[in-house]
């Protein structure tokens, strides 16, 4: 069921809400956390879908925050809120509201959802794209016990990591930190496989821009205290981890995104089910938890600037010995510059 509602009011905006479920035969709320979605109209059908997937797990309120640009001064200088009441099917396990802010509310937008939060229940804010450098105290993200960014979708991902390590605050997290945990669960796993294992240096390779990579080296240098090389490849997404140790070398590879091989001396390789998850299933697990996480705060505060860069592949041979023993050609004198033509 959907409600339109026009140049409307958080008071109004409860009273459909209260309405669609009297309609639909449910009037028990039975959400357990309000999901705050701060978005663009670009991205808002993408990142509500996949809230939708999520609230299977977690029911709960979710209000979309978008903040609509008017294009005359005079449409700029007129504050006015739309929104868009869910229930029922159309709003998977819980309610949803669109929130549409114009004008001056765009400023306020926290006045604007503050009466629609869920009653003693956690907040949590994510922001799909566009997240601010500072969460915790970005107006919308006081208001949550948990702010959740994605670095993947930022201009520069890999020196957002540093943005994020500077302004951390308790109850902040990242969708690429998240998108490693089977990783940093099966090299753990690994590893205790063979107690009192001596490591002495790791190795990180993935796809270039992808901040789940520096963060899974982050990890691994903060935890084991053994330096960590960062390494790219094709991808998809984060391909291999090595971990050089005394008796051989524990490699966990994986080249298609979907199964990896994880190889230990002494022990046959075996094949693991790593594959890559969606948006849905990393806000799902995000959502299990709304405690601060500690091991993600130690490991982005590890420093990007600590890791080993490797070099970049050697350049090819020579086609032919004549051609390695023959002398060097003197590079060409430049030609000299034209003259402006004369008017």
């Amino acid at each position: 069921m959907k409600i339109d509602l026009t140049d409307t009011t958080a008071s109004k905006i409860n009273n459909a809400l209260i309405q669609g479920r009297r309609a639909i035969g449910t009037p028990a709320i039975g959400m357990v956390l309000t999901l705050v979605i701060v978005t663009d109209e670009e991205h808002a059908y993408d990142a509500l879908k996949a809230a939708n997937n999520a609230s299977r797990e977690h029911p709960s309120r979710k209000l979309v925050v978008i903040k609509r640009v008017s294009r005359s001064p005079r449409d700029r200088a007129q504050a006015r809120l739309d929104a868009e009441v869910r229930v029922g099917a159309d709003a998977g396990a819980g309610e949803t509201v669109v929130l549409r802010l114009y004008g001056d509310v765009i400023d306020h937008a926290q006045s604007v959802v503050l009466p629609l939060l869920l009653p003693d229940a956690p907040v949590v804010v994510w922001w799909p794209v566009n997240s601010p450098s500072d969460p915790a105290r970005d107006p919308l993200g006081a208001l949550g016990q948990r702010r959740v960014t994605d670095t993947y979708t930022a201009e520069e991902p890999v020196a957002e990591l540093s943005a994020r390590a500077a302004h951390y605050a308790p109850g902040d997290t990242d969708l690429a930190w998240t998108r490693i945990t089977p990783w940093r669960s099966m090299l753990a796993a690994a590893l205790d496989q063979q107690p009192g294992i001596e490591i002495t240096s790791a190795e990180v390779e993935g796809e270039p821009y992808n901040p789940s990579g520096e963060l899974l080296a982050m990890w691994l240098g903060d935890r084991l205290g053994v330096p960590v090389t960062r390494s790219v490849s094709g991808g998809p997404g984060l391909t291999a981890v090595r971990l050089e140790t005394k008796s051989g070398v524990v490699t966990l590879d994986r080249p298609d995104g979907a199964l990896a091989t994880l190889s230990m001396r002494g022990q046959p390789d075996r094949a693991v089910a790593l594959k890559r998850r969606d948006t849905a299933e990393l806000l799902a697990e995000e959502l299990r938890r709304l405690d601060p996480d500690d091991i993600y705060a130690s490991s982005v505060k590890y420093g990007v600037d600590r890791l080993n860069v490797a070099p970049a592949a050697p350049k090819a041979e020579a086609e032919s010995p004549a051609e390695e023993s023959a002398p060097a050609k003197p590079a060409p004198s430049p030609a000299p510059a034209k003259k402006a033509a004369k008017k």
